[in-house]
């Protein structure tokens, strides 16, 4: 037969439970209640940065608190991610998910962290195809031009990309392979010291995000040939795609979304979620960034994760048939 103090202690103990299971409910309907931290892999000026910053401000006036981007560059975006897998559970840090994560997923065995088990897909925010430019000197007009002149003089062009894992360098392999050409990669440290030598023609083939090269298309400084997703580019109606342009299927676009820590509230990611799709369609958000060649999405966390999924398996493809599985 129980105690009077044990029976004192069971309904002490349900007390406590039940006032502990109000306060994480109270603590997911605040949310959130001090600033929150948006980690992103990728320097100050990047695409990434770009759609970031945007979304930080937007989120500012959503949800009444600051929203701060902190930029932790390094090794393909993995610093930024490790940090943020090992960061406390509670949705104050957060990760801007890039196509660096997934290439980066599929192609080197032993991270420090697991994309699938550590983190919680929130939302995809936008996605910014790359553009096939060229400097002038190459002579090419079109797709079918540059694959020509390419296997008429294998290892003789190059392209630059962000750095090796990076999406323009993925893309770049995913071009020889189907194109059958011979492209010489040429990693750079980032975006905008390959476009510096692509415009002084000391590299002749970039896979840039538009962002970055729609003002150096518009002044004739480079020629634009193709945009590599599946439907044309909004910035760059006008442009056919790759896949249009002589190599069907090609696809391949920059992506942007949330991820959180695995473990945070589902009532947490929930809220970021919608949130997110608020801010994509919000006139000024796309006004910020639809003009720089960003494409705005949305959906939730569900959606994400099988978009991150077929990421994954794409990637995988690519590093099998380019030889380049770590």
């Amino acid at each position: 037969m129980a105690t009077p103090m044990s029976r004192w202690m069971r309904v002490a103990i349900a007390v406590a439970m039940a006032s502990d299971a109000a306060i994480l409910t109270a603590n997911a309907e605040d949310y959130p209640v001090r600033p929150v931290r948006i980690i992103i892999g990728f320097g100050p000026g990047a695409s990434g940065d770009i759609a970031a910053r945007v979304l930080a401000q937007k989120f500012g006036t959503l949800f009444g608190q600051q929203f701060v981007v902190e930029n932790r560059t390094g090794a393909a975006s993995n610093i930024a991610t490790n940090f943020v897998a090992h960061a406390p559970r509670d949705g104050y840090t957060l990760l801007q998910g890039t196509v660096a994560n997934t290439i980066n997923a599929a192609v080197t065995p032993n991270l420090n962290f697991d994309l699938v088990k550590d983190f919680a897909p929130v939302a995809l925010f936008t996605t910014l195809p790359n553009i096939l430019v060229v400097h002038p000197t190459v002579g090419a007009k079109s797709v079918k031009e540059l694959i020509g002149i390419a296997r008429a003089a294998p290892g003789q062009l190059s392209f630059g990309s962000a750095g090796v894992g990076s999406g323009s360098h993925f893309t770049g392999e995913l071009f020889n392979v189907m194109a059958g050409t011979n492209i010489v990669h040429v990693p750079y440290v980032g975006t905008a010291q390959a476009l510096t030598d692509l415009l002084a023609g000391r590299l002749q083939v970039m896979f840039s995000p538009a962002s970055t090269v729609l003002q150096h298309i518009d002044e004739g400084k480079i020629t634009a040939l193709a945009s590599t997703g599946l439907q044309r580019a909004s910035a760059a109606p006008d442009l056919p795609t790759i896949s249009e342009a002589g190599i069907p299927g090609f696809d391949t676009s920059g992506w942007f979304g949330l991820l959180a820590p695995a473990g945070v509230r589902r009532e947490v990611i929930e809220r970021l979620a919608r949130a997110t799709n608020e801010a994509a369609k919000s006139p000024d958000v796309v006004a910020a960034l639809r003009p720089q060649g960003f494409d705005m999405e949305s959906g939730g966390p569900e959606e994400f994760a099988a978009f991150i999924h077929n990421d994954l398996e794409k990637w995988a493809r690519v590093a099998a048939a380019a030889g380049l599985k770590r």
